[in-house]
């Protein structure tokens, strides 16, 4: 397993847009000539578009574009800027009287960071797609990632800067891929460095508490931490969780799948979730992976298996890395000596 560029996987766009003042944007995963997609969503709290039509008993074939938006359901207005976009060059499923393009998306809640009155909508769907490149995306608080925050198990006043994050891997003539965005009620775990890098914070602003920790109770024997206030903490918190969260991405791959393999893959990319967010697939998020593939290699379905839960994984961590603090949120980059 050879690590890469996002990039190298030809056939895709992705690119951005975004408000940093209002703290949301989007971002867009382009195949111009189609790709054979699958979807899989968990969690309690899904916001997505046009899902049902990758069903494998369902007559989509392929899809052009993947949209991952900030702005709660509003965000899913951007999909109309996709569209526009893609209809505009020819792109999409002949119908003789014009092209319509199979786009598909998926949310994130965001609505707590910056401004909620301005959220992600045709405009900027259609200015992420003008984005779009086959060269690297941008990484952190840009597109998806720009309002996403992660551990908000107690809170917005303890919680940090999430992002969005890509990465890739190849073997041999196989290439997958994935851009993540994070938002989750958890926190972020590194496998490679063995430790908690985002994620809910004490009451000093440094110390990760750890949001397992917090469900178990075991946060309550730290009296340092909280000053005997942890459950008002804890209440208060809670309601705050209803509406605030979500993992949403897409794996990327040159392999050839048909479309029950694609579901089958976006389902096995989900476990690159499980390894970096504790705890995974709560009732509070909505989390989502798209799977697209080109078509152009034939691969054992389990390496583009085992490649997609690696790219999803590190595409986690790269966003928490790379993600400037913003509207009040500090990030891993301005609190690197955090300690658990």
């Amino acid at each position: 397993m050879k690590e890469i560029s996002i990039a190298e996987i030809e056939g895709f766009r992705i690119g951005h847009a975004q408000d940093r003042g209002a703290a949301t944007g989007c971002t867009v995963v382009i195949c111009e000539r189609g790709a054979v997609t699958g979807v899989d969503v968990r969690g309690g709290s899904p916001g997505t578009r046009d899902t049902d039509a990758l069903n494998p008993v369902n007559n989509r074939q392929e899809v052009h574009a993947v949209l991952l938006a900030g702005g709660s359901s509003f965000g899913l207005d951007a999909a109309g800027g996709v569209m526009r976009y893609l209809e505009e060059r020819g792109i999409g499923r002949d119908v003789q009287v014009t092209k319509v393009p199979n786009v598909c998306g998926a949310i994130l809640f965001d609505l707590k960071c910056g401004g909620h009155k301005v959220r992600p909508d045709a405009r900027m769907g259609y200015l992420a797609c003008e984005h779009a490149s086959a060269g690297s995306p941008g990484q952190g608080s840009v597109g998806a990632g720009t309002g996403a925050t992660v551990g908000k198990i107690l809170g917005r006043k303890f919680a940090m800067k999430g992002g969005v994050g890509s990465a890739a891997y190849e073997v041999g003539a196989l290439r997958v891929g994935a851009v993540m965005a994070v938002n989750c009620v958890g926190d972020v775990y590194d496998g490679e460095s063995g430790r908690l890098i985002a994620g809910v914070r004490g009451a000093d602003g440094r110390t990760l508490l750890g949001s397992e920790n917090v469900i178990l109770g075991n946060y309550q024997n730290r009296a340092d931490v909280f000053s005997g206030k942890a459950a008002e903490i804890y209440s208060a918190g809670r309601r705050d969780l209803m509406n605030g969260n979500t993992v949403i991405g897409c794996v990327i791959t040159n392999a050839k799948l048909e479309k029950v393999q694609a579901a089958k893959l976006s389902s096995i990319s989900q476990n690159g979730i499980a390894r970096a967010v504790r705890p995974a697939h709560s009732m509070f998020d909505g989390d989502t992976i798209f799977a697209m593939c080109s078509g152009e290699v034939r691969a054992s379905f389990d390496a583009v298996g085992i490649l997609a839960a690696k790219a999803v994984e590190r595409a986690i961590v790269s966003a928490i890395l790379h993600a400037d603090g913003l509207a009040g949120y500090p990030s891993f980059r301005e609190l690197e000596k955090i300690v658990l």
